[in-house]
């Protein structure tokens, strides 16, 4: 079933006196269930066209449908509800909160939105999940790059999203937390998630069922 479908997705950007294209009529489909890999150099606009994907910036023309949906063609409020509980984002860098602990960082996205269920015990298992639980109380500055990327992972699935986006989750993560966290995509993967990632390091390609260049 199709999840995720772009019809000619444009985006551009003034410079002094030119136009450029970011995003240059993409066109391109996801089915539920799929782990699909975006591949390319620096600047080649992959970070524009997942931003536009979670409704965060406004393509220029084009249009994109998740579940059903004309993301564009809804307001602003319900871009980020959908984005807050049906996708689950990892933006590229370090997003972790300082001022609150892993637990906490955890559970924000939860409250962002009216949502049912337990987020104490919610956020916990996905703590868990990860081989992270035990480090629920510590805060962001004490954590290693693997385990702050677990815990970003973590809070990305907290609202059991039908669809993970991922931007270079692995960009300054050495060999092993590397494999700890791509082992890690494709269990969700496995229990029903569809996963989008954007990445440029070749030895993670071997985890997608799709790859776009």
């Amino acid at each position: 079933m199709m999840l995720l479908k772009t019809d000619v997705l444009t985006k551009s950007y003034e410079r002094g006196s030119r136009t450029f294209q970011a995003v240059d009529h993409i066109s391109f489909a996801m089915e539920e269930g799929d782990f699909t890999m975006i591949i390319g150099k620096s600047g080649s606009g992959k970070s524009t066209f997942i931003n536009m994907l979670v409704g965060l910036v406004e393509p220029t023309s084009g249009s994109i449908e998740f579940d059903g949906m004309n993301m564009w063609e809804e307001s602003d409020d319900v871009r980020s509800k959908v984005r807050n509980q049906k996708i689950g984002f990892l933006p590229q860098g370090i997003s972790a909160l300082p001022h609150l602990t892993v637990l906490e960082n955890v559970m924000i996205t939860y409250y962002l939105h009216k949502s049912e269920g337990d987020a104490y015990g919610r956020a916990m298992a996905y703590l868990d999940l990860f081989g992270i639980q035990h480090l629920a109380n510590e805060y962001p500055r004490n954590l290693s790059g693997g385990e702050l990327r677990r815990v970003l992972l973590a809070r990305a699935m907290m609202n059991h999203p039908k669809l993970l986006i991922v931007d270079e989750p692995t960009s300054d993560l050495d060999r092993i937390a590397t494999k700890q966290v791509m082992e890690q995509f494709k269990q969700l993967n496995q229990d029903g998630v569809s996963i989008l990632m954007v990445t440029h390091e070749l030895d993670t390609l071997s985890y997608a069922d799709h790859i776009y260049n």
